[in-house]
């Protein structure tokens, strides 16, 4: 479980790639100054297990569905991420829960400067759109972020916005996103559990006929 405040930004050293995995070696001195074998370790939002670490970098094992469905099927030897230890139950929620499961990616349609932050904008598919909400929580590449703005339900292409403030433009990968990219999203889970029993309770209601 993981809170996406984001601790530091890694940069991705060595990717090894097979048929159906890869197995990624990621620098990150304050996030492994802890970490033991078997340890969690969000990268970018992404929940992997530490098989493997030194004082300066980990080692993580990543399988097909997750290189598949995140923005780490497509990184490379340099790619900055943002890395997050598992949260102490003893320490603050400063953000909000984030399980390091992610939904899958979303594209940056429009980035809107301001005086110090910016407002960004990314696509929604329709399956995702129901779980973001105005002024809701949703986690984009394991940063905490609160929704400023959501498409109207009628839109055919949905999307939402987030305004970034000085300290996460600078403290995580979000600073360095232009119109194009991809990031990883994960929806917030209450949402995912109030969408999941509205769909059963829907599925076990009989159709009354009217004749």
């Amino acid at each position: 479980m993981f809170t996406g405040i984001i601790e530091e930004l890694g940069r991705i050293e060595r990717i090894e790639r097979t048929s159906d995995a890869a197995r990624i070696t990621v620098r990150g001195p304050l996030v492994v100054s802890d970490a033991g074998h078997g340890d969690s370790i969000a990268v970018s939002g992404v929940c992997l297990t530490v098989v493997g670490s030194d004082a300066d970098s980990f080692t993580v094992d990543v399988m097909a569905q997750t290189l598949a469905m995140s923005t780490l099927g497509g990184a490379v030897q340099g790619t900055a991420v943002n890395l997050e230890r598992a949260a102490a139950v003893d320490g603050r929620l400063g953000g909000h829960i984030v399980q390091g499961h992610i939904d899958g990616t979303a594209t940056v349609l429009a980035i809107t400067p301001g005086s110090a932050w910016r407002v960004v904008r990314f696509s929604l598919d329709a399956e995702h759109a129901p779980l973001v909400v105005d002024k809701g929580s949703i986690a984009v590449d394991g940063v905490s972020l609160t929704v400023s703005n959501v498409s109207p339900a009628e839109e055919a292409e949905q999307w939402f916005e987030v305004s970034l403030i000085p300290e996460t433009l600078t403290a995580t990968t979000l600073g360095q996103r232009v119109v194009g990219d991809t990031v990883n999203i994960e929806t917030d889970i209450l949402a995912r559990h109030v969408a999941r029993m509205f769909a059963l309770q829907n599925a076990a209601t009989p159709v009354r006929s009217n004749s």
